[in-house]
């Protein structure tokens, strides 16, 4: 095997190119142009908010985080490790109880307790709570009640897998009027 026939090999520009780039200390250009469908590039800040592929898309911190529908709820139950009000480590055995009612830790909690009681508003505050709870759980019965009216009660599937057919059904007007009575004494053990 001759010099001849290594030395008579044609390179293609795309090889000299790379050769000439290897030479300039540019070893990561490119030496072809590529052609075809390039994909815009769109840059996002912290806190933007888009939708893409049918999700939405937020950055937090830096990382790119998909937005759903339980995010506020995450965000309700779960106990940070500090104290909003006073910047302390919640290490208490009261402070998840006490976080999830009042938003606090549990000393900040006694200390407002304390403040409301020296001011004398504690009982209105109190009364408030047991008011707000009251009012509550009356909306969620009448919902409930509701909700079982306009349930079919027709037929039922015993443990043994056979569909019994009963006849007979609520009495809607004597269920409104027992949820009458019981939401006006419901009412009455308001303070």
């Amino acid at each position: 095997m001759s010099q001849d026939n290594v030395l008579r090999k044609e390179f293609s520009k795309k090889d000299v190119q790379r050769v000439r780039n290897l030479v300039q200390g540019k070893t990561g250009d490119r030496t072809t142009e590529g052609i075809g469908y390039s994909k815009k590039d769109i840059f996002y800040k912290e806190g933007d908010i888009w939708e893409e592929n049918g999700r939405k898309w937020t950055i937090k911190e830096g990382i790119k985080q998909n937005i759903t529908k339980y995010d506020e709820i995450k965000k309700s139950v779960k106990i940070p490790l500090f104290c909003p009000n006073c910047s302390k480590q919640m290490k208490h055995k009261f402070d998840p109880s006490y976080y999830k009612i009042h938003k606090k830790c549990y000393d900040c909690f006694l200390k407002f307790a304390t403040d409301l009681k020296r001011m004398g508003a504690w009982e209105v505050y109190e009364k408030n709570i047991h008011n707000s709870d009251l009012d509550i759980f009356i909306k969620d019965f009448k919902d409930f009640v509701k909700d079982q009216l306009t349930v079919s009660n027709e037929s039922y599937v015993t443990e043994q897998g056979d569909i019994e057919k009963w006849v007979g059904g609520y009495d809607k007007e004597r269920v409104l009027e027992s949820l009458e009575k019981t939401v006006e004494y419901l009412e009455n053990l308001k303070k």
